[in-house]
């Protein structure tokens, strides 16, 4: 567009100043030559005055009429139109006095010539049998009196052919220009909506279910970065539809195990009639166990429901951290004490924070109670809490079996459990340390691992004080 609006003004400026020379010069010339045969067009006779109309014709290359007051043709170098009345308006002007010289461009028959073919013949659909002519006319005076006008006809159809000559040519650069543009323009399209397309087909399996799928977009721009994005996204979204289908499995399990235990047993009381209430009591007493493992393990969904879907709420108030921690280790010290275990405790900060009590006291006693459990008879577990700098540091370590360095990496994940076997022993059902990891971050703190196989284990807790 920018191009064909320079074309179009250029074609116009050079009309302008070709039709400009042309105007300048025919006036000049029809005006040099009335005053002259002002002076002969009464003092000579007709014939003398027509020689002399025709020399001048020949010389100028155009046809010449001598038109009266009334605007007929009183001499024609062509004896054409002598006795007519000639209705062109640049004639009339002169007559009325409004001018003292005029012109105007028309198409006459060309007498067997034609205008210069175009290219935009078939669109503009020209009479290309007419030509264009120049009319160019000035005042003849006798005295101080206006006795008529003198019409000098020349041809004007080379200039015309000039500028239809520029016109193709500019309209045959055009189209190549514009060619070379669309061509242009389908290769950048192509170029980049290439990785849109990719982009979509890959939203689009997406959307399907394959988040798998991944789009490859070379290159370091902005499309690049969006399909980088996208393929995170992609990573993200599958990692949480299979942490999704492996916690709705273990949740399955977790449930289901108790309840085929639960089944079980009630079914041996039920058809058994004679079962010595020893065994009876047994029974009933592994019924509670296991009914309090499902209410633990409802229990502990709910808390992760709660967290993932917002709802839980901090009860905060300012409280001394180290309070809690005693309170924790005073009423874990029993158990400990069953397995010969020892439980030190080292506060060297009261880390007054502002923070929920009873979601603090959850962590500490899930976490030291955990270091119960997979500490062999006998063991130490050490409870130091400390300040470092803007943080309390609290680390619960262990002389138990540790961690080996491929499930660190797991130990928060949801229904993990390094050893299964130990675990079901021990009454865990794998939430414990995802809930204290969910609950920490609440806090705006975090919670670590260390371990080594056969050494024993340290959690490191780090919360903001006030």
């Amino acid at each position: 567009m920018s191009f064909y609006l320079v074309a179009a003004s250029t074609i116009h400026l050079v009309g302008d100043s070709l039709f400009e020379d042309t105007v300048r010069t025919g006036i000049t010339n029809v005006t040099e030559l009335a005053d002259a045969l002002s002076e002969r067009i009464e003092r000579e006779s007709a014939d003398d005055f027509y020689q002399r109309l025709l020399s001048a014709a020949q010389m100028n290359g155009g046809r010449l009429l001598v038109v009266d007051m009334d605007g007929k043709v009183q001499f024609d170098t062509f004896d054409e139109q002598c006795g007519t009345r000639l209705g062109l308006s640049e004639v009339y002007t002169l007559l009325r006095g409004e001018k003292g010289s005029d012109y105007g461009f028309h198409l006459m028959d060309g007498g067997g010539r034609e205008q210069a073919p175009s290219i935009l013949d078939p669109i503009t659909r020209r009479d290309i049998s007419r030509i264009w002519v120049g009319s160019f006319t000035a005042a003849l005076f006798s005295g101080e009196a206006r006795i008529g006008a003198l019409v000098m006809i020349v041809p004007v159809q080379d200039t015309v052919d000039s500028l239809t000559f520029v016109q193709d040519r500019m309209t045959g650069i055009f189209a190549l220009a514009l060619a070379a543009v669309l061509i242009f323009a389908y290769m950048i399209s192509r170029i980049v909506t290439r990785p849109i397309a990719e982009l979509s087909a890959g939203i689009q399996r997406m959307s399907e279910g394959d988040y798998q799928h991944r789009v490859h977009v070379p290159g370091r721009g902005e499309m690049a970065q969006l399909a980088a994005a996208f393929n995170q996204m992609s990573e993200q979204v599958h990692n949480l539809d299979e942490a999704r289908n492996q916690f709705v499995s273990n949740a399955s399990h977790e449930l289901k195990t108790p309840l085929a235990t639960i089944k079980i047993l009630v079914e041996s009381m039920i058809y058994q009639d004679d079962m010595p209430s020893e065994l009876r009591q047994e029974f009933l007493g592994d019924i509670n166990r296991e009914i309090d493992r499902l209410s633990s393990v409802v229990g502990d969904l709910l808390t992760l429901v709660h967290i993932d879907s917002h709802k839980l709420r901090l009860r905060r108030e300012m409280m001394v951290l180290a309070d809690t921690v005693r309170e924790s280790v005073k009423r874990l010290t029993p158990l400990a004490k069953k397995r010969g275990q020892e439980i030190v405790a080292k506060i060297d900060a009261e880390c007054e924070m502002f923070a929920d009590p009873g979601k603090l006291a959850q962590v500490c006693y899930n976490i030291i109670e955990n270091a119960i459990k997979y500490t062999p008879d006998g063991g130490t577990i050490a409870v130091t809490l400390t300040r470092g700098g803007r943080d309390a540091v609290l680390e619960i370590s262990d002389t138990g079996v540790g961690i080996p360095q491929e499930d660190l990496p797991h130990v928060f994940d949801r229904f993990y459990r390094v050893d299964k076997a130990r675990s079901r022993d021990t009454g865990g059902t794998g939430l414990g340390l995802s809930i204290v990891q969910q609950i920490i971050r609440l806090h705006a703190g975090s919670v670590t691992v260390q371990s080594e196989p056969g050494k024993g284990t340290t959690f490191i807790v780090q919360l903001p004080v006030k």
